[in-house]
């Protein structure tokens, strides 16, 4: 059950104001006694739920009395004073994430070979996009045919929103695609295309029938290679991901001449 103490109140707080609220205006020994706050803590939780604002004091009267704020007024203020603290929190780990974003990149990269993989749909997505993430100064794509198993309108947004953030980060995209895979993408990523990433120098697009799988070239040292279902044609199984330069190298080479002879897209 949804409680005070969800909102930020201690459980003597909750109390106190909760009892406010049945005993109308009232002292605080009368309070003590109807919560159940111990005497010795009831104007410690009576200040602390005045800093609330959750409840209204008249000074004039002696002994002091208290009266609880309406229910719809406190619960507003605490949401507000929630909303706040997230916001803050919000503030303070976007600087954590920009201070060891620095300090964590200042550091040497290994250039040993590398591999991994990813089995199934989501993996092999979520690889895909950690990857494109992870490029500093170009990516090449090559997409030949959609896999039946993704939702492919969604997947292009997301690699499309990827290569944004890429491109801002002055990293240069060369993408070679089917005519069919051109068809499948999402009316949001073809308006993207038109209205901002086709004007870009560093952003080029071209269209070739004659491709047989789909693959990634990292800053010319990692391959990012999409791995067909072999029981399944036209299915994607997964993808390994390799870093090792000279076979980026290598890769990049039989991608160059299907890229000149390649036709600039017309979306």
């Amino acid at each position: 059950m949804a409680s005070l103490r969800d909102l930020g109140l201690s459980e003597y707080e909750a109390r106190a104001y909760r009892s406010l609220l049945t005993t109308g205006p009232t002292t605080a020994k009368e309070l003590s006694r109807a919560s159940d706050v111990p005497m010795g803590r009831i104007y410690d939780v009576l200040n602390s739920i005045e800093q609330y604002n959750l409840v209204r004091s008249q000074t004039a009267s002696r002994p002091k009395k208290y009266v609880a704020v309406e229910p719809s007024t406190a619960l507003d203020r605490l949401l507000e004073d929630k909303k706040r603290e997230l916001d803050e929190k919000a503030d303070q780990y976007e600087s954590i994430v920009g201070d060891l974003a620095d300090e964590l990149d200042a550091a040497e990269p290994v250039e040993e070979q590398f591999w991994t993989a990813a089995v199934g749909p989501e993996e092999t997505i979520d690889l895909l996009l950690e990857r494109l993430a992870a490029a500093d100064r170009d990516v090449v794509m090559v997409s030949a045919h959609p896999s039946p198993q993704w939702d492919i309108q969604a997947v292009s947004e997301e690699v499309n929103a990827q290569l944004e953030d890429a491109l801002e980060r002055g990293v240069s995209v060369n993408l070679l695609m089917t005519r069919e895979m051109v068809a499948s993408m999402s009316e949001e990523v073809g308006r993207r295309y038109r209205e901002t990433l086709q004007q870009r120098d560093d952003f080029d697009v071209r269209t070739h029938d004659d491709l047989s799988g789909s693959f990634n070239i990292i800053d010319g040292v990692e391959v990012c290679i999409q791995v067909p279902n072999p029981l399944s044609s036209g299915e994607a199984f997964g993808m390994i991901d390799l870093k090792d330069p000279e076979f980026a190298a290598n890769v990049h080479e039989e991608f160059v001449p299907r890229w000149e002879e390649a036709e600039p897209l017309e979306f």
